[in-house]
């Protein structure tokens, strides 16, 4: 390494002109990276759903409704005139309405009162509307023009395209949040003027490569789009100062900067390694996730990661050679005191709160494990938006609703009226638009008109409509897919296809439930595995996983007790994200307290290393903690929202552990972490532990 670091020394120009030749690339190609906002898009290929969307873009022009707009103040004539003018709204492939489920020529009195309950009441008429994928954000905002501020509109189309204009003002205010933090965090720890710049330089190099080289993965989902340029400015931000200060002690002791550099670069490799691998393991665990927004996601971050690695080890000890001499005119003061008191005061209480620690790692891991949970993107907008008072609006006046798409083999119109019979006998089942509900068995297909032909037959399929009167997802709605898929069957075994939002909500539920395990195994075993190679023990390891498992499992305690639900996909992100993060802290923690232990008594090895590592930690911590706070606060896609949250809240659960008791767990079990891992140790470390314990 030492050779690939005097090139880096020598060629130090050339490396700072590649590099910021390559982020200015970058930052170009990543504004060009699609963006994905649609949940249900990442469902695994062969889930049902997804394949039931697939068959009937194949079969059929028009997709699944995915809107419903709501007119108040309209007759039935006026609502047809709407009808036809939503209709033409560019991006609006079909409108559906009373007028296709009965005949309104005939008086209402004397139709299905509740058909037409599902569309028409109290003079308000409610439209289900067909969006074209590709064109959500043109359709709903010319929808929302032609309907007023007045009226209302929902569904999963319309969450989509707000979530897609939103997310990113929203991303953008709260990286210039983030940025400004971080540079008040590095002025405040560190002792030049210029070292601050310094760093945002390189963090601003790494993301903007990261977001560039995403063009390989063709898109990427919204929350990667969101979060993953925040998570890495916090998780990647202390590689850079860490080299900062090995440089700088470097340099009392050896005069000559390039050579001061080289050896500041080889002391600092184990220790950014190490901490940088647990984290891209903590990412890359989300890969092994069927949801596929775990892969897209974990392979981003991890990448980022890597890429800050890649950044610390060439572009910063570049940089920083060609400035040192104006962060040497720059020095001023250390502005944060010496941390002494604290150390002592930690001591003196270690053996409480590790006692305290003990008593709610059972309780946390329990309580985080018996949550309720969301699973869509059913409750992403909230009550405080015009999208979230749009569709309560809706649901009073005619209920939670959904529709479903049944897909059947053409050919046995006897059997389609039994399958339709047997359906609307389900209490949830409010209407079906199908062939045989609206012409019957008996009258042959060419008395049909072609138009409506074509959104109910194809050349090989049939296909009903369904009103279902259930919300997007819940437990009543799981039930109601399940047994229509169970009734579907009965009629045409293994050969029928069910869609619709429900639907895909069911399948994304049953998918990332069988997940959450594997996944966090999978961290758990590689940090771990890491970890003993990288400390040389078998015992520290299971030390500084509990501890940062056990800062996971209070942190996702809270929503427990506070009786909130919680996003499933913030849930089995935030597990790998906060391991993978914080481990850090406790590795430095832990390295620390054996090099001074080296030196001096356990007691004394726990106050000098909080002197040591407090500084370091809380400025990562923090950072952590504002970026997480910030999203979550400023967010206004809630799943969003409250994946910042967790991580916000998360930073500051495993700073307290690692803070206050990770050093009390050092103490406690020092003989032990000392003195029972000979395999791992050289003969000469061997000889030194035994001086130390001497």
């Amino acid at each position: 390494m030492k050779r690939f670091y005097e090139k880096i020394v020598q060629y130090k120009k050339c490396l700072v002109v590649l590099f910021t030749f390559s982020a200015l690339l970058c930052l170009w190609v990543g504004q060009r990276v699609a963006v994905n906002y649609d949940i249900a898009d990442y469902l695994p290929s062969h889930s049902p759903s997804s394949r039931a969307l697939e068959v009937m873009e194949e079969e059929f022009e028009g997709g699944i409704p995915n809107a419903r707009v709501m007119i108040s103040n309209v007759t039935i004539a006026e609502a047809l005139e709407y009808k036809e003018k939503l209709a033409r709204v560019e991006g609006v492939e079909a409108v559906t309405w009373l007028d296709d489920a009965v005949n309104i020529l005939q008086p209402l009195a004397t139709l299905d009162q509740e058909q037409v309950q599902t569309y028409y009441q109290d003079n308000t008429a409610l439209f289900t509307v067909t969006i074209k994928e590709d064109m959500r954000i043109e359709a709903v905002q010319n929808l929302r023009e032609l309907i007023g501020e007045d009226q209302a509109m929902s569904g999963s189309a319309v969450s989509t395209a707000i979530s897609t204009t939103a997310t990113v003002s929203e991303v953008q205010l709260i990286s210039v949040f983030a940025v400004l933090f971080v540079l008040v965090v590095l002025v405040l720890t560190t002792t030049s003027w210029v070292e601050p710049i310094i760093v945002l330089v390189g963090l601003g190099v790494a993301i903007a490569i990261n977001k560039g080289t995403n063009l390989m993965f063709g898109e990427i989902s919204f929350v990667t789009n969101a979060a993953g340029s925040i998570l890495q400015l916090a998780v990647s931000l202390d590689y850079s100062v860490f080299l900062l200060h090995r440089f700088e002690e470097c340099r009392q002791t050896n005069s000559d900067v390039k050579s001061a550099m080289v050896e500041a670069l080889g002391k600092s490799t184990l220790s950014i390694l190490s901490s940088g691998l647990t984290t891209v393991i903590g990412f890359l665990a989300l890969v092994l996730m069927q949801f596929r927004l775990g892969p897209d996601l974990g392979l981003a971050l991890a990448k980022g990661v890597a890429i800050s690695l890649i950044i610390v080890f060439t572009f910063m000890p570049a940089l920083i050679l060609l400035v040192y001499r104006q962060i040497d005119r720059t020095k001023h003061r250390p502005f944060v005191p010496k941390l002494q008191s604290l150390g002592k005061w930690v001591s003196r209480l270690s053996m409480p709160l590790v006692i305290l620690f003990a008593l709610v790692i059972v309780p946390s891991y329990l309580a985080s494990n018996a949550n309720d949970y969301y699973y869509g993107a059913s409750h992403i907008f909230n009550e405080t938006t015009q999208l979230g008072a749009d569709t309560l609006a809706i649901e009073k006046r005619f209920g939670q609703n959904d529709t479903y798409v049944l897909l059947l083999p053409q050919g046995d119109l006897a059997t389609e009226t039994k399958l339709s019979q047997a359906l609307n006998e389900l209490p949830q089942v409010k209407s079906i638009i199908s062939y045989v509900d609206l012409a019957g068995a008996e009258i042959p297909l060419s008395y049909l008109d072609e138009t409506t032909r074509a959104k109910l037959m194809s050349e090989n399929y049939s296909r009903m409509v369904l009103s279902v009167n259930v919300p997007y997802e819940g437990e009543e709605t799981f039930s109601v897919v399940e047994t229509i898929r169970h009734i579907a069957n009965q009629y045409y075994p293994d050969d029928y296809y069910l869609a619709g939002e429900g639907v895909s909500t069911y399948d994304l539920m049953k998918t990332i439930s069988t997940d959450m395990t594997k996944v966090n195994l999978v961290a758990i075993l590689a940090v771990f595995i890491v970890l003993v190679f990288s400390l040389k023990s078998v015992l520290l390891p299971i030390f500084l996983v509990l501890s940062i498992e056990t800062a996971i499992w209070l942190n996702l305690a809270i929503p427990y007790f506070s009786d909130t639900p919680i996003f499933y996909i913030a849930y089995l992100i935030i597990s790998s994200i906060q391991l993978g993060a914080t481990v850090d802290y406790a590795i430095l923690m832990t390295d620390r307290y054996r090099e001074n232990r080296m030196q001096g008594s356990k007691k004394e090895a726990v106050i000098q290393t909080i002197m040591d590592v407090t500084v370091s930690i809380l400025t990562s911590g923090s950072t952590l903690t504002v970026v997480g706070l910030l999203m979550g606060y400023i967010s206004s896609n809630q799943l969003l929202g409250q994946l910042g949250l967790f991580i916000g809240r998360g930073a500051i659960f495993s700073l307290i552990i690692v803070l206050f008791v990770l050093p009390g767990i050092l103490y406690l079990f020092d003989h032990f972490i000392i003195k029972s891992n000979p395999v791992f140790l050289t003969e000469k470390e061997g000889e030194e532990v035994e001086e130390a314990l001497a």
